[in-house]
Order: C-alpha cells, then sequence, then structure tokens
C-alpha cells in the first residue's frame, strides 16, 4: 500500500473553505470565506482586459513583472513610509498565501520556531509546519481591544525561535496592533534577532479612527521585516490571487528561489492591471474604509438583533461572536445548524487556535456584501433567534 507524506498529517483541510462548499451545498449566504459579493472597481476590470488585449499573455518575470514592482514601490513609499528597490526587495507571487509559504520555506529551518498570535489566520499553523518548524502560540485576549501579555511573548522566545508572524489588522478579530504594542515587538526582535513576517493584506481597512504602522517602517526593523501582502482585499479581487513580499535583498533571493519552483510566477495580465490599482488616487482608499465600517455596523446590528454577543472589529472585515447566548457550547454543532437550518454560513472559531477547546464558544462571520445579501441574512437569523428564544445582546466594545 502507498503511504501519503507524514507531513500532512499534522493539519487538516482549511475549515474556511470547507464552509464555502457547504454554504453551497445548503444554499446558505456565505459569511464563512472573506470575498465580496459586488463587482471590482470597474476601471481595474478594464485594465485586466486592455492587458489582455495587449499581449500581456505569456510569462512574466519570475518575481514580478517590472510595471507592477514599480507601482508598488511608489505606492509603499507614501502608504507606509518605506522606501523599497523594485528589482531587489520585490517578489510578485500567487497571492498572499504563496507569499507566506515561500517566505518562511525560504527562511526557517527544520525545528527552528515561529511565534504566531492566536486566534490566527488559519493558514500559519500548517505552513509553519510545512517548512518544517515548530509554532509557539501567543493568546490575544478574547475581549474588547483584543490585547497579548508582553510576558507571555518573551516566555515564548528561545534559542531556536527565528520568527514572529504578526498580522495587523487581523483576521480574525479584528485587532490592529497600537504603535506601542509594534514598538515592544520591534524591541524582541532586536533582542533576540528575530525575523517579523507581517501579514498586512487589510491595511486600507480601518474602522474609529485606528491607523496602519507597518513594522518593517519602525527603526531598524526594514533589515529584519517581510511584508505580505496582496490586492485581493484594498481591490476585491479575491481570485486574482497577485500578493508580493517586500524584504532586505539576501531574503528576497531566497524568496525568489522557493518562488520559482513552487508557481512560476503570477498572472501577467493582472500582473499589469494591477499596477493601475497601485496608483488608484489616496481617496480611493478614504471612500473603502468608509464603505466598510457601514457594513461592519449594519452585520454588527443584525448579529446583536439575532441574540449574538459581539466583539467589534477595527479592521479587517470580520466580527466573531460569542455563542453561548444560544446554549451551544460547541461551535461546530452550531455552526452546522445555521448552515443546514438557517441557511447562513459563519466560521466555527476553534479553527482558530491550535486547541479547538479554546475557539469553541466563538464563529466568525464576514461582512463584505451588498445590501441585498444583508437584509436576507437580517430575515434568515431572524428565525434563528424565534427558535431559540435568545434575547439581543449587542456588541462588546
Amino acid at each position: 500500500m502507498i503511504t501519503t507524506a507524514a507531513r500532512v498529517g499534522v493539519f487538516t483541510e482549511s475549515v474556511i473553505r470547507e464552509m464555502t462548499r457547504l454554504a453551497a451545498e445548503h444554499g446558505g449566504i456565505n459569511l464563512a470565506q472573506g470575498f465580496p459579493d459586488f463587482p471590482a472597481p470597474p476601471e481595474l476590470c478594464e485594465a485586466a482586459a486592455r492587458a489582455m488585449r495587449d499581449g500581456h499573455n505569456q510569462y512574466a518575470i519570475t518575481w514580478g513583472a517590472p510595471a507592477f514592482r514599480q507601482a508598488l514601490a511608489e505606492k509603499v513609499r507614501w502608504a507606509n513610509g518605506i522606501t523599497v528597490d523594485p528589482d531587489r526587495n520585490i517578489t510578485v507571487t500567487c497571492g498572499a498565501t504563496e507569499a507566506m509559504m515561500a517566505t518562511l520555506l525560504a527562511v526557517v529551518n527544520p525545528g527552528e520556531e515561529v511565534i504566531v498570535f492566536e486566534p490566527f489566520y488559519e493558514n500559519y499553523g500548517p505552513d509553519t509546519k510545512l517548512s518544517g518548524a515548530v509554532p509557539r502560540y501567543v493568546e490575544l485576549r478574547l475581549e474588547p481591544g483584543f490585547p497579548f501579555d508582553p510576558d507571555q511573548i518573551r516566555a515564548q522566545i528561545t534559542p531556536r525561535t527565528k520568527a514572529i508572524i504578526v498580522n495587523t489588522p487581523h483576521n480574525p478579530t479584528g485587532k490592529v496592533f497600537s504603535r506601542a504594542e509594534l514598538d515592544h515587538i520591534a524591541d524582541l526582535c532586536h533582542r533576540h534577532n528575530l525575523l517579523a513576517i507581517t501579514d498586512e493584506v487589510y491595511e486600507h481597512i480601518l474602522y474609529d479612527g485606528h491607523t496602519h504602522t507597518t513594522l518593517a517602517a519602525l527603526p531598524g526593523m526594514a533589515e529584519r521585516t517581510v511584508i505580505v501582502n496582496s490586492l485581493s482585499k484594498s481591490y476585491s479581487v479575491t481570485g486574482w490571487r497577485v500578493g508580493w513580499t517586500i524584504a532586505p535583498a539576501p531574503i528576497t533571493d531566497a524568496i525568489r528561489k522557493v518562488h520559482d519552483f513552487l508557481t512560476v510566477g503570477a498572472a501577467a495580465p493582472l500582473q499589469e492591471a494591477g499596477a493601475t490599482a497601485l496608483r488608484f488616487p489616496r481617496q480611493y482608499y478614504v471612500d473603502l474604509a468608509a464603505m466598510y465600517v457601514r457594513k461592519r455596523d449594519t452585520l454588527l446590528g443584525i448579529l446583536g438583533e439575532a441574540g449574538f454577543r459581539c466583539l467589534v472589529p477595527s479592521g479587517a472585515y470580520y466580527i466573531m461572536c460569542d455563542i453561548t447566548p444560544f446554549g451551544y457550547e460547541d461551535d461546530i454543532e452550531f455552526t452546522m445548524h445555521l448552515i443546514r437550518d438557517i441557511k447562513v454560513a459563519p466560521v466555527p472559531g476553534s479553527s482558530f487556535f491550535h486547541d479547538p477547546a479554546s475557539g469553541r464558544r466563538f464563529v466568525r462571520f464576514a461582512f463584505p456584501k451588498r445590501e441585498e445579501t444583508f437584509t436576507e441574512v437580517r430575515t434568515r437569523l431572524g428565525r434563528l433567534r424565534a427558535r431559540t428564544g435568545a434575547p439581543g445582546h449587542g456588541v462588546a466594545r
């Protein structure tokens, strides 16, 4: 009998993508996977069509089309306060997912350790394990602001620690790491010679006066930070799979080697179109955040009416909710009830923790949706409240 590799036995398939399949199977509204159900900017779609008509249909340079890398270098200078060389510091990848995987394979040796804040985006654990490393977890407390204990990070650092993954704005909680928190992380990186890997895909989706700080912009951090980002969230093109890393030249060289043999390169016409997105006027990002704060508040209202206790996000486009008001002690059982009977799909909270018991009280909803979608969600979740008799619980700020 042919056996499979041991490395695939240390993690499961994506729970988020599984919820998408189940939502489709049961006719549910998909509030699980984080993608918009509204169109991408029309000028961006036209740019993609134009790039195809103009002949950008063959391989681009493996580490990224020059026009895209140049536009990205211009954009991060004003948006993030960092200066990068498009030829030496940028690698264009097939989405942020490949960017993270290529980075870990490029910088982490088997047996080394990577610090991960939890709850975490579900790819981080498998990515760390596939690279042969050991994840070490630091708790974000599930309360307003999602604070962490600085002493816990220090306690997790050992002589084998190589890197720390920082996702801000954070999926699934919506936490935006403060400047003080990032200063603390930067200090640890300097003291212990750690690499910071920063997932910044939600950098422009911010609320309530919060601002995004790029860790690489802090003193001395440009040479010990890899930025992971993509077009997906800021420009509503999650299916394009165009991402990138920004890193010091020696690390970029290593990432490019891995990237070359993982995927060869991202879609050439979409890179050409992406240069158009990266040069959108600054008002675009103001309008984007304003749109999403309206969507956040709409779904917070719907969930509160239905009886959920919601933790208010400061960024990204997800809401974590406590399900205990409904009398359920198992997030998966409750999620399946929502999908099969109520026809609304969230993600079970346990999928964001290395110990599933830590997330049993929670589910996560995504809100990049049209108003018509929210109207139907309100109707369907109204049936949930009627069935359970749960009182409205509102939000925790």
